[in-house]
């Protein structure tokens, strides 16, 4: 139901957004990416599209200058995070929640691996999650993993609203955002 009132409080904004991407760069306005989601199953999560349409459909950080094939708006929607409203229909959907690990591209062998090893697989993706808040695009995998371990083991409504909170703060301020 969240998800649902933020979609209509937001529509004015989400089809701002829609229009200044179809109006800067050649190709569809949300790009649907394939992700990992609760016990590996992969969902189609919808974002803004901040880079080319002929982008290869690897993590940002392997491509080799990802600066080369961001679009003149993509920056901007990184960096304030509004690439991220069309996943509200996730939320919608069931596929991802509020809070929870962000969900691998489905070819991030490794993260998945590590993941699935300690047991995160099992969770609910998530919008924002406790290693969005502890270091975002600039954190190893490993460390990623490790922080993904410890919002599963301390889980709690409290613990989301302090993440979501933080969220806010980081995204104000575009922390650890790389590209």
């Amino acid at each position: 139901m969240l998800a649902f009132f933020f979609l209509l409080l937001l529509l004015v904004p989400i089809a701002l957004v829609a229009v200044i991407v179809k109006l800067t760069s050649f190709g569809p306005v949300v790009y649907w990416s394939d992700r990992v989601g609760r016990n590996n199953k992969i969902f189609r999560m919808p974002k803004f599209r901040t880079m080319r349409a002929d982008t290869p459909a690897v993590a940002t950080h392997l491509l080799s200058n990802p600066n080369q094939f961001l679009t003149p708006v993509g920056p901007f929607l990184r960096k304030t995070s509004l690439d991220e409203l069309p996943q509200l229909w996730s939320i919608l959907k069931g596929d991802m929640s509020f809070v929870g690990p962000r969900p691998a591209l489905f070819n991030q062998y490794d993260l998945i691996a590590l993941r699935t090893q300690f047991g995160v697989d099992k969770a609910l993706p998530g919008l924002t999650g406790w290693a969005q808040i502890n270091g975002r695009d600039e954190l190893p995998i490993p460390e990623k993993v490790r922080l993904d371990v410890e919002y599963v083991l301390y889980q709690s409504f409290f613990l989301d609203l302090k993440i979501i909170f933080l969220t806010f703060l980081k995204v104000i301020r575009r922390d650890g955002v790389a590209h």
